[in-house]
């Protein structure tokens, strides 16, 4: 699988555990975290568009397209992929968080890899102790899916991954580098690689 790759970085939520700021501007190590994500994949895909429903101007001074949910409400991640999706102009979008400043520099390389092994939709990244469901690597023509199966109601990404071939892609030799940050707390004890 050779064909070119959107990141989608999911940064449209209301980070209630944060005290209700915007997180991906949540600041770690003197950074926001939005660009410790985005200096990650540096060099791993060739477009990158940000979903986000808050501090759009901010987000957009970053140099990336910015693209909101396309129904309010802060609907969750699936509402945030499907918007991605619907943007996207690649056959393949990879999807991140942006509250993980740590994610492999091969990341990229990997999901890849395996769904080039395999004829599959969607590569997700498991740490070797528990699925990553929002660092995934899938078809964009799932979006019409998806947009169905939102209007039914499905809200759980992994509920949405199962009705398609779906693989699981063993990062256990890196479970640090799916750490995220949910709280000032983690921020204290997370080091970055």
């Amino acid at each position: 699988m050779n064909e070119a790759i959107t990141a989608l970085v999911l940064a449209g939520g209301r980070g209630r555990r944060m005290g209700g700021i915007d997180k991906g501007w949540a600041i770690y190590r003197q950074r926001p975290l939005i660009e410790w994500v985005l200096s990650r994949l540096s060099g791993q895909v060739e477009h990158i568009l940000i979903n986000a429903n808050r501090s759009r101007a901010a987000y957009e001074a970053l140099g990336w397209p910015v693209v909101g949910d396309r129904s309010g409400g802060y609907q969750g991640p699936l509402m945030g992929i499907w918007s991605g999706l619907c943007a996207a102009e690649t056959p393949w979008v990879l999807v991140v968080p942006c509250d993980t400043p740590c994610l492999p520099q091969d990341l990229v390389e990997r999901l890849r890899a395996s769904l080039g092994a395999h004829d599959h939709d969607i590569a997700v990244a498991h740490d070797g102790e528990r699925s990553q469901p929002v660092v995934a690597l899938m078809r964009r023509s799932l979006a019409a899916d998806l947009e169905r199966a939102l209007a039914a109601g499905e809200r759980k990404v992994e509920r949405w991954y199962a009705r398609h071939a779906c693989l699981s892609v063993d990062f256990s030799d890196c479970p640090e580098a799916f750490a995220n940050i949910n709280s000032p707390h983690d921020a204290d004890s997370l080091s970055v690689s």
